[in-house]
């Protein structure tokens, strides 16, 4: 196929992976990795310069919001459906927790970096919060 009509990306990789960049705008895709492992998630992040789209294309995932600023107060999970979009709003805490066969499609802000995202650790409570949810809404983070 000519390159000027069409390009195809694929990642069939670990973590994430950006895949198209164009204007102000990036689609990237996340895939399972370690750091995503419920137990192992000790912080939420949020852009300060983008919305996030988080698109499921397979396996499961929870997708967690969070409330409080600059401490986190309360974390709220959405067990994210297949092929459905989730609009994470600029400013808004998040993480999300993927089994190990999960892929999620992204789009955000070509920018979008460590510059301009910000991080705040979960107090013990809500990572409780956040491993009991993983465990109860995805099978195989019950063993």
């Amino acid at each position: 196929m000519n390159k000027k009509l069409l390009e195809i990306h694929e990642f069939t990789g670990i973590g994430y992976k950006p895949l198209v960049d164009y204007g102000t705008w990036r689609v990237a895709i996340l895939r399972y990795i370690d750091e995503l492992i419920p137990g192992r998630i000790e912080r939420v992040e949020r852009h300060n310069k983008t919305d996030e789209v988080f698109v499921l294309l397979e396996g499961q995932a929870v997708l967690f919001l969070a409330e409080g600023d600059p401490e986190v107060v309360a974390l709220y999970p959405q067990v994210l459906e297949p092929l459905k979009m989730y609009h994470v709003k600029r400013g808004a805490w998040h993480v999300v927790v993927l089994s190990r066969g999960a892929s999620l499609l992204l789009v955000e802000n070509r920018d979008t970096s460590t510059g301009n995202s910000d991080y705040a650790p979960l107090c013990s409570e809500l990572r409780k919060l956040l491993v009991e949810t993983a465990v109860r809404e995805i099978p195989e983070w019950q063993g």
